[in-house]
């Protein structure tokens, strides 16, 4: 897919974001599904014969773990002052209990082998409610053209094949330049716009189902956290250990808590990963959100960082360790970019 790169200067507030600093930062965009009728398509395809696409889905298990990782002294060092996005709760007509909803989920797309696979996916807060953050190489073809992934979808609360809270067509990618040109896994996220959402109908075509953020609701975002932060950890861990277990069936949410700390991973050009202490296996768990002021009660908090790897530190065979870009300005810049990009629905008035 054509791609458009540029140096953007973004200082965009929209409601319950603190202003972004007006510092260039370099954003890549590409279509996903860039036409009403090329997302009908998309939406066909993984919803048409029982969702069979979506339940053939497997793990995405492309870069998955980290090799050698090493300590880096000195911290990472912020590059403005902390800000925040502040969460969301569902807003959506005849919502009875906001907790039955959630904003996780799993994107769905086709790989480089033309196989349906999956990673984890957040909703997030953004200016028209349609955002959704993951992992960049959960949306771009690092294997083959570093071109957009085929066929890119979100479901949130996605069980067994079925659309609780509808199923949201990708229409436009916002990445950083250094991960889409120079795969800088220092800058493995990105954000994506996705079309108002759809589930079966029962004629066997599509029904509108509403704006994703008005559905399910949508997490915050903060950036510039010193480290040493309490951050949860919430994904769908799927892969085996290297030692051959496989504590997890990538069917259920799972958790886990720790501390911040700054790490190298030289395998993947990366030198301010963040890494916090978890036992999430790697297949499943790409795209996994960081929270930052994580309340269990509400189930709202700060996204603060995306699982780009995972690693096993000690030797153990059993991965011990998950790893986020750190979460700086640059990032800030790129959700303003994509918050103000409105994507409307795939389906006429």
């Amino acid at each position: 897919m054509k791609r458009t790169s540029a140096v953007l200067t973004v200082g965009l507030l929209v409601s319950g974001l603190m202003a972004v600093p007006a510092v260039a930062s370099s954003v890549t965009t590409d279509p996903l599904a860039a036409t009403e009728a090329t997302a009908v398509e998309v939406a066909m395809f993984w919803l048409g014969d029982g969702s069979a696409n979506l339940r053939n889905a497997t793990p995405y298990n492309v870069q998955t773990v980290a090799y050698k990782i090493f300590p880096a002294g000195g911290g990472t060092i912020p590059d403005t002052k902390p800000g925040f996005v502040s969460p969301v709760l569902p807003t959506a007509s005849g919502e009875e209990n906001a907790k039955t909803s959630t904003t996780w989920g799993k994107v769905f797309f086709i790989g480089a082998d033309g196989l349906p696979h999956w990673c984890t996916g957040t909703a997030v807060q953004s200016q028209y409610r349609n955002l959704v953050a993951t992992a960049a190489h959960c949306v771009y073809d690092t294997q083959r053209s570093d071109g957009a992934l085929d066929k890119w979808v979100f479901v949130p609360g996605y069980a067994d094949g079925t659309t609780p809270w509808g199923l949201y067509v990708g229409k436009k990618s916002f990445a950083h330049y250094d991960f889409t040109i120079y795969d800088d896994y220092d800058r493995d996220y990105a954000f994506v716009t996705v079309y108002s959402g759809v589930v079966p109908s029962a004629s066997g075509g599509l029904t509108e189902f509403g704006r994703l953020v008005d559905n399910v609701g949508g997490q915050g975002l903060t950036w510039n956290q010193p480290l040493n932060s309490s951050v949860d950890v919430v994904g769908y861990p799927a892969g085996p250990h290297p030692d051959g277990t496989q504590p997890y069936t990538g069917e259920t949410l799972e958790s886990s808590s720790g501390r911040t700390s700054r790490a190298m991973a030289p395998s993947l050009k990366a030198e301010e990963f963040t890494a916090v202490e978890s036992p999430f296996t790697g297949e499943g768990s790409l795209g996994s959100s960081w929270f930052f002021r994580y309340n269990k009660s509400s189930r709202m908090g700060y996204l603060n960082g995306i699982t780009a790897s995972v690693a096993d530190t000690d030797g153990n065979l059993r991965y011990d360790t998950s790893l986020s870009p750190y979460f700086d300005g640059e990032l800030a810049q790129i959700h303003s970019a994509a918050s103000a990009s409105w994507s409307g629905s795939i389906l006429p008035a």
